[in-house]
Order: structure tokens, then C-alpha cells, then sequence
């Protein structure tokens, strides 16, 4: 299990810079033109996690099979999207199929860059697609809300349903998103199921040029304390570097990032501030064909862990062979986390964590 991302945010912001960048490709046009890109473009990262390289090779794995996640490139947006303008209905039907929002902001200055306003503002580009945003579902909402209604009496869900739906049009007609809802562990699964532009979680995403990729800069720090004010996602990427980084080898990687005072590619906060978002945890199977990470929602139990591997596996679950990550590298691998009785048998409600070290049991 992965998660999809779309890239949004008005044109000429650095998003398809960035979405080439991410997955070393140039299926996404990069053109200094609003909608150089139509169709959304999809494409797939491995996860970079170092714990998996120390795991084949106490292991001795013959391979390694990183998780994935998946990133969509989507059309720019401008103002009046709601309403049909520029490609406003593509542009939020493409959204709706993801799960997180990570939203690009133009945090750097260039004369040869167009912008779709003339100004660079990052915090009023980011209300302009907000606003569009919870426009958009006001608009769903209000024409669903009447008939749902009319059943809400003998028909429980629908009155949930209903409940929910209210509670988000009080915040929209506020000016505020649908996830600022508060919603209970119990009524998740029915307020997903709106299917929201605004309930889903975001990540925003500064581009700043390559002096400022380290530190950030003016632009980025407003964006900052409006995503810490939001309880948002923030990190802060150079399109350009990442571009380039995507040309070199791994040791050349680390010289080039060295000379910039970073200490990792933008991808790899990029990740960690999306599972972050998401609230996404790894595990780990491990055995001589491969080392394996598998990604997974914090909390879920072992037979929910299980079936992301195959649904049998769920199923069938009897137990979970569990070491810990740190167990499992300190004592040298299976055998000596066994010995040393760091190796537990754990049951159905047993909630994985991040960096377990699993073996399922299972009757077919």
C-alpha cells in the first residue's frame, strides 16, 4: 500500500518541473504556458529507505523491493475552476481520485517566468485554489444535501450521512475546508465516502530557487506559518535542483548535494512529509529472494497488515513472528533475535509499528 498524490496548483508554478523530477521522466511537458499539461500524468517513486539496505544484507537477500507511492501531475489551475473556466472540470475531477493534495507554490522570482496574475504571492496563490476548491464543494454538497434529506428520517445512514454533510457546509459557507470537521473514529469510513476536494489532507509544497533550496526564504516562511496555522504539511523543494539531481548517479547525488548544503534530495522530505500527512507507517519482510517494505496506515492490526501482502494471508491469519527493526539489525538477523528472545509470536490484535520485522502464519 502506497498512497496517490496529485500535484496541483496554478500554472507555471514548477509542478511538472517537479513531477519529472519525482520520477525521472519527462512524460509531463514542462512549457512556460498555462495547461501545457492536460491529461494528468501519473507516475511511480520508489520509497528511498536505508533501513532496507541493511535488512538484505544481514538478510542476504538476493533483492530489494522498496514500496511505492504514486504521483499525478495535474492540470494548472485558475480562477473561476469551479465554475468550468480553464479546464476547472477536469482539473477537479482528477483531484477527486486522489488521496492527499500536494499543492505547489511559486516561492521565487524570474522575469522569464510568466505568471498566470503578474504578482508572486504564494499564501494568496494558495487561498485562489482553496477558494476554488471549496467552491467546488459547496456546490456538490448543496444539491445533495436536499434529497438526502427527505430520506434522512427512516433511513439511519442517510441521516448520518446528512449530519455530516451539514457540518461540512457550515465551515465552507464560512470560508473554511471540510477537513476542519471534526469527525469521530465512527462516522470516518460515511464522511470519506462525500468524497470532498477539501476533506482530503495537504501538503504544500514551497519552490524556491536553488540559493534558497537549504534555508527557504521570505516567499516560503509565510507559506510555512499558514500551513502551521492550518495544521497542514510544508516542505520546501528547488524544482531545478531536483531536476538536476535526477540526472546523477548516487555519488555525484551526494557531492552536488553537499556543495548546496543539503543533506538529502527534496524527494525524500517530500516522502516523509506525505506519510507524515497520511499518518503511513513501513514494515518489513525479509528472506533470501528479498527484503521487502511494505506501507501501511498507523494502527492497523496484524491480519489488516497481512492482507497487503495478499488476502488470504488476512484470512487465514494464526500469528505474526514480530522483531523489532533495531532487534533485528543489533542481534544480527532472525536467528539471533530468536535467541536472544527478541523474536515475539503476536496475535490478531496486535498493532504493527513502524519498522517491524514480520513473518505471518497463516492456513490457507
Amino acid at each position: 500500500m502506497g498512497f496517490k498524490c496529485g500535484i496541483v496548483g496554478l500554472p507555471n508554478v514548477g509542478k511538472s518541473t517537479l513531477f519529472n523530477a519525482l520520477t525521472k521522466t519527462a512524460a509531463a511537458q514542462a512549457a512556460n504556458y498555462p495547461f501545457c499539461t492536460i491529461e494528468p500524468n501519473t507516475g511511480e517513486v520508489a520509497v528511498p529507505d536505508p533501513r532496507l539496505d541493511e535488512l538484505c544484507r544481514i538478510g542476504k537477500s538476493q533483492q530489494i523491493v522498496p514500496t511505492r507511492l504514486t504521483f499525478v501531475d495535474i492540470a494548472g489551475l485558475v480562477r473561476g475552476a469551479s465554475k468550468g473556466e480553464g479546464l476547472g472540470n477536469q482539473f477537479l475531477a482528477n483531484i477527486r481520485e486522489v488521496d492527499a493534495i500536494a499543492h505547489v507554490l511559486r516561492c521565487f522570482e524570474d522575469g522569464d517566468i510568466t505568471h498566470v496574475e503578474n504578482r508572486i504571492d504564494p499564501v494568496a496563490d494558495a487561498e485562489t485554489v482553496e477558494t476554488e476548491l471549496m467552491l467546488a464543494d459547496l456546490d456538490s454538497l448543496e444539491r445533495r444535501v436536499v434529497p438526502l434529506k427527505k430520506r434522512a428520517g427512516a433511513d439511519k445512514d442517510a441521516k448520518q450521512q446528512v449530519e455530516l454533510m451539514e457540518g461540512a457546509l457550515a465551515l465552507l459557507r464560512e470560508g473554511l475546508p471540510a477537513r476542519q470537521l471534526k469527525v469521530s473514529a465512527e462516522d470516518r469510513a460515511a464522511f470519506d465516502a462525500l468524497n470532498l476536494l477539501t476533506s482530503k489532507p495537504v501538503l504544500y509544497v514551497c519552490n524556491v530557487e536553488e540559493a534558497s533550496a537549504a534555508t527557504g526564504n521570505a516567499y516560503s516562511q509565510k507559506v510555512e506559518a499558514m500551513a502551521k496555522a492550518q495544521g497542514a504539511g510544508c516542505v520546501v523543494i528547488s524544482a531545478a535542483i531536483e531536476s538536476e539531481i535526477a540526472q546523477l548517479d548516487p555519488a555525484e547525488q551526494k557531492d552536488f548535494l553537499e556543495t548546496l548544503g543539503l543533506e538529502e534530495p527534496g524527494l525524500d522530505r517530500l516522502i516523509r512529509a506525505g506519510y507524515a500527512l497520511l499518518g503511513l507507517i513501513t514494515y518489513f519482510t525479509v528472506g533470501p529472494k528479498e527484503a521487502r517494505a511494505w506501507t501501511i496506515t498507523a494502527g492497523t492490526r496484524a491480519p489488516q497488515a497481512a492482507a497487503v501482502i495478499h488476502t488470504d494471508f488476512e484470512r487465514g491469519f494464526i500469528r505474526a513472528q514480530t522483531i523489532a527493526y533495531e532487534d533485528y539489525v543489533r542481534l544480527g538477523g532472525e536467528a539471533g533475535a530468536k535467541e536472544a528472545g527478541r523474536a515475539r509470536d503476536e496475535g490478531k490484535e496486535y498493532v504493527v509499528a513502524d519498522g517491524d520485522v514480520l513473518l505471518f502464519r497463516f492456513n490457507t
